[in-house]
């Protein structure tokens, strides 16, 4: 049987551009009764022989790592490489959590380095994560990973990270004929900056594909497992079941003429994407394996009247809100298990509240030394002093990039908004004040993605001479 092609990742990290992806096992697992480890291991073993030998999973996919760890223990194993999740939980990331985190990771699989350590993070407002992104940078130097990447960033925090100089490889996010958001911002960023893109729900859980074409909209209790649950939210965001419908036809035109399955056409459009550096297909070990279907996606390729065919029906399909990621951390939640706010508050740093006036400490040592408040709340009124990208101590976020400063300046002035009762939508006043005043544009952009709905009254004001080297300061002003 031929074997897929392979991409080299980031030097270094070579791998077929169809990962095995294993979410499925903790829906196999949904019961209680976990996989047989040695007879999953035995299927994993099968995908390695066929060339399909790297394995996506995370702390949360049930026995996934145990199962990938028994294959890379055995003679089977091959090349085999394990990619894995780290996706904590909303608090402080000290070094000693951080390295429990992997540590953790390193005994499941049962090895002494991890070939790409992927990291997730609910809440942009608290910073944290980049205290835990350092110390995996660190643990990278060390050995212990061979590769860092991200999962469900959006661009301007991938940016952000990759501007500050964090060794990211890749970041995965869902990207299909139903999502098209990676196909703009986080695409451009990633082709100049070199980071790969892993793309899961391609098939959007099973409905793009042959089973689905004319088919009646499933009622509600028919959608049984977790992965059609969730993008069957995915499909009613872009239009519902009949937007499906327009694209279940036009792949299944351009299908019947390649003699292919529209699930090929739809991982086949994934794959051409130039960004993309591999798809991400689901597994369920010991019940089927489409292994020889998924290599007719490189048979053929998508001519011009295809993509325009294609491109037609997107046109006509309601874009899904927002940037990559959005869906685990704001309204409407695309996921399984829908709301996801309780992965999303802010730590409370500092508040001291009298009958009418609260202050709020952000923790660094300026406060206390130059006597004044990162927030004060009055009444139904919160004032944000001038913020600076300034991470703990005295770190400088994305030193020399005004873009990635104001994206770091707005979730701290988030966080300050949240931790005294307010929102970001309670906004109704900005002053920026830049360097230099030629770097107007993208310092705009960044705000227009922040505020775009909300449009308090701004001012900007350029040539300023900064206490420290810092291209962007901003305050705000909100009214509840």
């Amino acid at each position: 049987m031929p074997r897929p092609p392979r991409i080299e990742l980031a030097p270094g990290l070579d791998a077929p551009r169809i990962l095995t992806g294993l979410w499925q096992v903790a829906d196999m697992e949904r019961g209680g009764k976990l996989l047989d480890t040695g007879k999953a291991a035995t299927a994993l073993a099968d995908y390695a022989a066929a060339g399909f030998d790297a394995f996506d999973m995370a702390d949360h996919y049930g026995s996934a790592e145990l199962i990938v760890g028994r294959l890379l223990s055995s003679s089977k194993s091959g090349n085999s490489k394990a990619f894995t999740k780290w996706c904590p939980s909303p608090g402080p990331m000290t070094s000693e959590t951080v390295r429990a985190g992997v540590n953790e990771r390193l005994q499941r699989l049962g090895v002494k380095r991890i070939d790409l350590l992927q990291f997730h993070w609910w809440n942009y407002r608290d910073p944290a994560y980049f205290d835990a992104m350092a110390e995996l940078a660190r643990m990278r130097e060390e050995g212990a990973i061979a590769h860092l990447g991200v999962t469900n960033f959006d661009t301007d925090h991938l940016r952000l990270l990759v501007k500050h100089g964090v060794p990211i490889a890749t970041n995965q996010v869902a990207f299909s004929l139903l999502d098209l958001r990676p196909a703009g911002r986080m695409s451009e960023f990633c082709k100049a900056s070199g980071v790969r893109l892993l793309a899961y729900g391609t098939l959007a859980g099973g409905f793009l594909s042959d089973a689905w074409v004319g088919k009646a909209e499933p009622r509600d209790g028919e959608v049984a497992d977790w992965s059609k649950s969730k993008y069957k939210r995915f499909i009613d965001a872009a239009g519902g079941w009949s937007a499906l419908q327009e694209i279940l036809a036009a792949a299944a035109k351009v299908a019947k003429k390649h003699g292919v399955s529209v699930a090929n056409v739809a991982t086949r459009w994934v794959l051409e994407q130039p960004a993309v550096g591999a798809i991400i297909v689901g597994a369920r070990l010991g019940e089927r394996e489409h292994r020889a279907d998924n290599l007719k996606v490189f048979s053929f390729e998508l001519d011009r009247d295809d993509h325009a065919r294609l491109d037609e029906v997107f046109s006509e399909v309601k874009a899904l809100p927002g940037d990559c990621g959005d869906e685990y951390r704001k309204p409407p939640y695309l996921t399984a298990s829908g709301d996801l706010s309780h992965h999303l508050k802010t730590e409370k740093k500092t508040a001291a509240r009298t009958r009418q006036r609260q202050n709020f400490s952000s923790g660094t040592k300026w406060e206390p030394m130059a006597g004044y408040s990162r927030a004060v709340r009055v009444g139904s009124r919160i004032l944000v002093s001038g913020t600076t990208a300034t991470h703990g101590a005295g770190t400088i976020v994305c030193r020399g990039d005004v873009e990635g400063q104001t994206v770091y300046i707005l979730d701290k002035i988030g966080a300050a908004l949240e931790s005294l009762g307010g929102r970001l939508e309670d906004v109704v006043r900005t002053r920026v004040y830049l360097k230099d005043a030629s770097k107007w544009e993208p310092v705009a952009r960044v705000h227009g993605r922040y505020f775009g709905d909300i449009r308090p009254v701004n001012t900007m004001i350029g040539g300023i001479d900064f206490i420290g080297d810092y291209e962007i300061e901003i305050e705000a002003e909100a009214e509840l």
